[in-house]
């Protein structure tokens, strides 16, 4: 039975699902929808519809419109002979500017001179009394504020996959509208068939505020288009122009997010752009410092809690259109910062472990991880604190406590595979690890008059907040798999203790490996841009934490002089892996743009099962 409900109002705040008892008969066929449907037009919506917050016995549908409308509706069942209709809301950040690709703008201002809202609405709905294991047809219905009626192509869902059931998850990080994301996820889907889940370990575009990154990005590379099959990416393989459009994948897959730092935006402007704003957080500590100056200064007036709290969050830093688009599992605590939720076999553990990225530069005009700018010394109010940390993390924090007490329960305990998702390294040959993960230690140093000489940072070593305290909590916890990304490469190491560490984010572009091996004595390979002078020893080579990388075990890429190599580091080749819950194997795959034969290589795998 269908449920009406009144014309949302403008604000987009509205509704409640109705629905009534269902009998629900289950189609033993259609499993995803055949990639050449796909690629029809959405005909008037902004996406397709995508999975979120699977439960025993329901999943919610999501999806994105551009206009309010006056009626959106799930059909399910093998006729679509059930409806719900949804709870619907607009997006409070959701923004363009001279920047965006998005219309007839390629990022030069044309459309957008500074800042402007992009209104988009969001609508979802619970879909109930599932049974385990058994996939049921959906699609999705809109009725524009015209009344004309934008149908989506037909899915199927399930309820979250009971214990035993086989499953192929999709490892992956670092999307960031990468030239070769859509060949990557196309490549997944013509590889592995379908995908039952999407791990995703942060970095799913580039500017979280910025609508046409998660949307419609004229380069054809937005976020939801490449994981939807509806991506135009434009690439040349072995010299040949070829289009890609990305992987029909989480219509019928729950999709499971970490925060990486770039689902954090900066300070709030509407005369900034985007850009500016997501490179221009600060500390909440220093936000709240300036909050109490300017109420002593009669600057601020008086407020509330509340008004106070949106001050310092606009001054600092957020993940607000980052909540506003997923629906993720929430802790204990009440926000999905950092959760955790049990899929099949895997108990998945995610962490928001990120911080704000700096150049390493130390030129005069660098605001970056080791100084502020010479010409910002006497104006704190253009500091960026060096890589300040977004969310703590450290023994005693809450999310460690929350890590601490899910380690100990019986949902995790009870899995057979025990992986932990985050966005930062703890081991990598990658730039991204240096320097330690932990609070920027100031130092200003001056001249004999008091004035200001430099503003320095160090990051002591011994304090590195994952290494110290989080990973040996993980390996003492018998965790089988630690997920991450950032640095743009694929590589893995294996802990004395037997934990596995993956990093699997070089999709199509990277920002290079710094392995390096010894040549009569001599250290050879690309050093990590590490500042010289400094107190701290800041690791040029390798892992600074100490672990040697895996060598691919099927098919390594090899070096001029033949030698296997224990990483992917290339802007040709994209890579990703596959977590088999059946074989307990985490296989991974390779495809080189230059290669003739065009073949995707099976290139390492490994086992999580003792």
């Amino acid at each position: 039975m269908t449920s009406e409900r009144n014309p949302s109002p403008a604000n987009g705040i509205v509704l409640l699902v109705g629905m009534m008892g269902l009998t629900i008969i289950i189609a033993a066929a259609s499993l995803i929808h055949s990639f050449f449907q796909s690629m029809r037009p959405l005909s008037g919506l902004l996406t397709d519809p995508f999975l979120q917050l699977p439960t025993a016995s329901s999943i919610k549908v999501v999806w994105f419109t551009e206009f309010v409308g006056s009626r959106h509706t799930v059909e399910y069942g093998e006729n679509l002979e059930n409806s719900l209709v949804t709870t619907t809301s607009q997006l409070s950040r959701t923004r363009e500017d001279q920047k965006s690709h998005v219309g007839t703008q390629a990022g030069d201002g044309t459309l957008y001179a500074q800042p402007t809202y992009r209104p988009i609405w969001r609508h979802e709905a619970t879909v109930p009394n599932l049974v385990p294991n058994q996939r049921v047809p959906y699609r999705v219905v809109s009725v524009d504020d015209a009344g004309r009626s934008h149908p989506s192509d037909t899915f199927t869902l399930s309820a979250m996959p009971t214990s035993g059931t086989p499953l192929n998850i999709l490892l992956t990080s670092d999307h960031q509208l990468m030239p070769l994301t859509p060949v990557n996820l196309q490549l997944v889907q013509q590889t592995v068939g379908p995908i039952d889940a999407v791990f995703l370990a942060g970095d799913l575009v580039n500017i979280p505020d910025r609508a046409s990154e998660w949307f419609d990005d004229s380069r054809g590379r937005a976020f939801f288009p490449a994981l939807q099959g509806r991506a135009t990416a434009a690439v040349e393989v072995d010299g040949r122009p070829t289009t890609y459009q990305g992987g029909a994948l989480i219509q019928s897959a729950p999709l499971f997010p970490a925060i990486g730092n770039h689902e954090v935006m900066g300070r709030w402007s509407m005369e900034q752009g985007l850009g500016y704003q997501f490179n221009d957080p600060i500390p909440v500590a220093i936000a709240s410092q300036r909050y109490q100056a300017e109420l002593e200064a009669g600057t601020l007036k008086p407020a509330s809690d509340t008004d106070a709290a949106d001050w310092i969050t606009n001054q600092s830093f957020n993940t607000i259109t980052y909540n506003e688009i997923f629906s993720l599992p929430q802790n204990s605590q009440g926000h999905s910062k950092y959760y955790a939720v049990t899929v099949g076999d895997v108990r998945l553990v995610v962490l928001y472990a990120t911080n704000i990225w700096r150049i390493p530069s130390l030129a005069a005009n660098a605001r970056g991880r080791y100084r502020e700018a010479d010409a910002a010394l006497n104006d704190p109010t253009q500091w960026g604190y060096g890589q300040h940390i977004f969310e703590p993390i450290e023994a005693g924090s809450d999310q460690f406590t929350w890590l601490q007490q899910e380690l100990q329960s019986p949902a995790f305990t009870a899995a057979e595979y025990k992986i932990v998702m985050l966005h930062h390294p703890p081991h990598t040959l990658g730039d991204n690890i240096v320097p330690a993960y932990t609070d920027p230690v100031q130092i200003i140093d001056r001249f004999e008059d008091g004035s200001i000489k430099a503003v320095r940072y160090e990051y002591p070593k011994t304090a590195d907040y994952l290494i110290r305290d989080v990973v040996p909590l993980l390996e003492a916890a018998g965790v089988d798999l630690v997920f991450f990304g950032h640095s743009h490469l694929w590589n893995r190491f294996t802990s004395d203790q037997g934990t596995h560490f993956l990093e699997s984010s070089n999709v199509g572009n990277s920002y290079g490996a710094f392995w390096s091996q010894e040549v009569d004595g001599v250290k050879m390979g690309d050093r990590r841009p590490i500042p010289i002078g400094y107190q701290e020893d800041y690791s040029p080579w390798n892992d600074p934490n100490g672990l040697l990388p895996v060598i691919p075990t099927l098919a390594p890429l090899l070096d001029e002089n033949d030698v296997p190599q224990p990483y992917i580091a290339s802007n040709d080749i994209t890579a990703f892996s596959i977590f088999n819950t059946e074989t307990g194997v985490v296989s991974s795959y390779r495809f080189d743009l230059r290669t003739p034969n065009q073949r995707v290589v099976k290139f390492d795998e490994f086992s999580l099962t003792n």
